[in-house]
């Protein structure tokens, strides 16, 4: 069964960092593109960031560039997410997704389930 799992998430002071996780279970990432998404109580979801299969390229969107850094490690199977100079306005569900589609649009493939981030003033 194709299964990506996020992880990392939590509560954290304003200012303040969280890593983010996306493991992926019965397929190997390095095929895939990959990008991470968000969806705060009562928004639709929007594109944070992505990465090529191999790596070579990123993309984010504009307000979390500076402060988030994709990255990942093919040889463990994960991609993360560096979250840095978190903002009350980061709050949101965070979810990784993988496919052949490269870029900040929903057309992924594959979807995890999520993980909450939470950002106190």
């Amino acid at each position: 069964q194709l299964q990506l799992v996020e992880s990392g998430g939590g509560l954290v002071h304003s200012g303040g960092s969280l890593r983010l996780s996306c493991a992926a279970s019965g397929f190997t990432l390095d095929s895939y593109n990959i990008g991470w998404f968000r969806q705060a109580p009562g928004k639709e979801r929007e594109g944070v960031s992505c990465i090529s299969s191999s790596g070579g390229s990123t993309n984010y969107v504009d307000f979390v560039k500076g402060r988030f850094t994709i990255s990942r490690d093919n040889a463990k199977n994960t991609v993360y997410l560096q979250m840095n100079s978190l903002k009350p306005e980061d709050t949101a569900v965070y979810y990784c997704a993988a496919g052949a589609y490269y870029g900040l649009g929903s057309e992924y493939d594959y979807w995890g389930q999520g993980t909450q981030v939470t950002v106190s003033s």
